[in-house]
């Protein structure tokens, strides 16, 4: 007998996805709800990356010299120039094993610190594969992009004349009333994130399992060199011996309009020098637009402009900035975080709302089958806190002080939760 596509069956659904892989589902959003905000929360917690904007800038290969004698083992790997004007030039500096994050003030050319783990690091790795390897994070994370698909989708079908209740909200009926008149609210004015958020995750998911030869098509690939050098000690000299400001001053002269944002240096004797940035080209991420360079000659070997991207192309060039919301400066990533912090809340909210429901029909619930999902949620989580930690000590090397810090947010975070879903709900339940 077939299903009857009925409100009920809608609401189930969005129930159901909520409610049964909820811990992971709120720790997905949450940790991209900083993320869209980290480079700000560098800034405000690390004052070694701030600067003060200027029209002044300082030569490139100056800074190399000063990175030189400081770190004079040390083999620079990539160069950012983030797009806040506020922030230093970030150089990935390879010290043995450890890789360091430099920060370069552009306009002084003084280097004014390093660290081996940044805030904005922390949150894009978390949010991007949740610390888990062997893509099983990634397949993680990306499965939240069509459960919040299925979930807008399903929401819309049940709320009838959602759009007529932009501003509806009940109060003085009790808090069961007020939770799920808040959670209707806030989802109402979420619709717009929630479509974009889960329809870049599904891009991305698509362009992870290259379906459709999409990745292949996509993602151009980097030409290879020949013969420039005879063995490591040789390439380790040439790229030793690279000249920045000439790289970018070529790279600028044949695309342009091109501003320089990032750099990366050859990572092997078949490698070319890559050159990224932005153009007048709206909404496209800097890798939108490339040069590459041969490493001794500084011939152009290949170059993509984003105006003149192909449309599949294009499409993987705006993910990011949509999903992020860096394409606006200041402005959009604050609305995007308000955005994300929307959904957190209806993530919160629905759990919430559920188990008020559950307590008060107690004998009804299946002990065994709620238990089973709290399992696996458990389980997960155990499995991200534990590779999370062993590449916060392992690859990122971090201090007591970082340890401290990381742990009591998640602390926090705990104790928050235990206290609004185990004390909040069993007084109120009691009375």
């Amino acid at each position: 007998m077939p299903v009857r596509l009925s409100k009920k069956v809608f609401f189930n659904i969005h129930s159901w996805i909520g409610i049964k892989l909820s811990m992971l589902f709120f720790v997905v959003c949450l940790s991209g709800t900083f993320a869209t905000i980290s480079h700000e929360l560098d800034w405000l917690f690390n004052q070694a990356m701030r600067v003060a904007p200027s029209d002044v800038y300082a030569s490139k290969n100056s800074i190399v010299g000063s990175i030189r004698e400081q770190y004079p083992e040390g083999i620079i790997q990539f160069w950012n120039d983030p797009p806040e004007p506020y922030l230093c030039d970030i150089i990935y500096v390879m010290e043995g094993t450890q890789r360091k994050y430099v920060f370069a003030n552009p306009h002084t050319g003084q280097i004014q610190g390093d660290a081996t783990l940044t805030i904005q690091r922390f949150f894009r790795d978390l949010h991007y594969y949740l610390f888990i390897p062997f893509q099983i994070g990634h397949f993680t994370v990306l499965l939240f992009a069509f459960l919040l698909f299925i979930s807008i989708g399903t929401a819309l079908f049940f709320y009838k004349n959602w759009y007529r209740k932009l501003f509806e909200i009940k109060t003085g009926k009790g808090t069961v009333v007020l939770f799920r008149s808040l959670h209707r609210l806030v989802g109402v004015w979420s619709i717009p994130f929630v479509i974009l958020f889960s329809l870049t995750g599904i891009w991305y998911f698509l362009e992870r399992t290259n379906t459709a030869s999409i990745s292949e098509i996509a993602n151009t690939k980097s030409p290879t060199i020949d013969g420039i050098a005879e063995d490591g000690k040789a390439f380790a000299q040439i790229r030793r011996e690279i000249d920045y400001d000439r790289a970018v001053d070529i790279a600028e002269l044949v695309l342009p309009g091109l501003q320089v944002k990032d750099i990366l240096p050859p990572a092997n004797e078949k490698a070319p020098i890559y050159l990224n940035g932005v153009t007048d080209v709206p909404l496209v991420r800097d890798r939108a637009n490339r040069v590459y360079l041969h490493p001794v000659t500084y011939e152009v070997l290949q170059m993509q402009n984003a105006k003149q991207l192909s449309p599949i192309t294009w499409l993987n060039d705006i993910a990011d900035p949509l999903h992020f919301g860096y394409f606006g400066g200041l402005f959009t990533k604050l609305v995007w975080f308000l955005g994300g912090l929307g959904i957190s809340f209806l993530v919160a909210t629905g759990i919430w709302i559920s188990l008020k429901r559950k307590i008060k029909n107690l004998k009804k619930v299946n002990s065994r089958k709620m238990g089973v999902w709290k399992s696996i949620n458990g389980f997960f989580l155990l499995l991200m806190f534990g590779f999370m930690y062993h590449s916060l000590f392992s690859r990122y090397a971090i201090n007591a002080f970082q340890f401290m810090v990381i742990t009591l947010g998640w602390l926090l975070l705990y104790l928050t939760i235990n206290y609004v879903f185990n004390t909040m709900i069993k007084k109120s339940s009691a009375k």
